[in-house]
């Protein structure tokens, strides 16, 4: 795959700004955030269409009209910015609010430095915000939570959006973006969405599927002491979560760090049989977690080099 100079500097513009600055809160009061508005439009569509026959038809409309209402403005941009002298850096700012980097780990911040300074309660709420699983009060559940969410997370919320931002401009992360909500909304196996929100579901697998392993290998790079025992911890474990994709990120930060991921967990009271990642490794801790941010910081250092790097002079 040749990547192009205006698209690697757009992907490398937008993680720049967002690593600096994130979303500003006064900025999100005052005129919200782009995946609100497209849950906003993916709500209306879900309580319009899902509904009476068809509904695997349907839910594929749902898809084609949300990504549609995000790539058309993207395109319209790339084509009006991308001529100008700084077109590639105005369109990186303009992919700057699709990307968590920062987000990410001032969420899982917040679960850290309660957890680490004994305050149970207070992880147990911070991670509430990031993760729907029951918890109990242990500090254990709580770590492995927000390290799972880490994981998958820098898949989904940066490493994916950053790489289509890099194959496609703009245009790719917008439409990554609008798949992505599509599937964080109704791409579930509830009896509500499991027929409206399979092709949601399906196109967020296949989208995720470079980025997820992308990611694994960014940690096992940012971890060169464990990365050996991380690589045999992807081989092994990887492919067993019942996710395509995310066992690869999660099985990478297992390694890395030694512990266990994934394993049962129960969700609205019913029981979740999900087979362990690096099971015969310890359970998560507080300090753990302090280095799976560490570990995290490290990715993300390296993928903007490698961006950086990959940029033609």
């Amino acid at each position: 795959m040749i990547l192009s100079q205006d698209t690697l500097t757009i992907a490398l513009v937008a993680l720049l700004v967002d690593a600096l600055i994130g979303w500003p809160e006064a900025l999100y009061r005052r005129i919200s955030h782009p995946v609100v508005w497209l849950g906003r439009l993916i709500s209306a569509l879900d309580a319009r269409w899902n509904r009476g026959g068809h509904r695997i038809a349907r839910g594929a409309l749902a898809v084609g009209v949300t990504v549609g209402t995000a790539l058309l403005p993207a395109l319209l941009l790339t084509w009006a910015l991308a001529p100008l002298p700084l077109g590639p850096v105005l369109l990186g700012v303009l992919a700057w609010p699709l990307v968590a980097t920062r987000s990410l780990h001032d969420h899982v911040a917040a679960v850290a430095r309660p957890l680490a300074e004994g305050d149970v309660p207070a992880a147990k709420a911070a991670v509430a915000m990031i993760v729907g699983r029951d918890l109990d009060d242990r500090p254990e559940p709580i770590a492995r939570a927000a390290l799972e969410s880490l994981a998958e997370n820098a898949s989904d919320g940066v490493v994916a959006p950053l790489f289509w931002a890099a194959v496609a401009g703009l245009p790719g992360i917008a439409a990554y973006k609008a798949i992505n909500t599509l599937d964080s909304m109704i791409g579930h196996m509830s009896p509500r969405h499991a027929l409206f929100g399979r092709a949601a579901a399906r196109l967020d697998d296949l989208v995720n599927l470079p980025a997820s392993r992308l990611t694994a290998l960014l940690f096992l790079l940012a971890a060169p002491p464990a990365g050996g025992r991380a690589a045999g911890v992807i081989r092994r474990d990887a492919r067993r979560h019942r996710s395509p994709n995310a066992g690869w990120p999660e099985a990478a930060m297992a390694g890395a760090l030694d512990v266990r991921l994934s394993g049962p967990r129960r969700y609205h009271g019913v029981e979740s049989p999900e087979p362990w990642l690096n099971g015969a490794a310890r359970d998560p801790g507080a300090t753990d977690l302090l280095r799976g941010l560490a570990l995290y910081r490290r990715a993300m250092a390296l993928l903007g080099l490698g961006l950086a790097l990959a940029i033609p002079l």
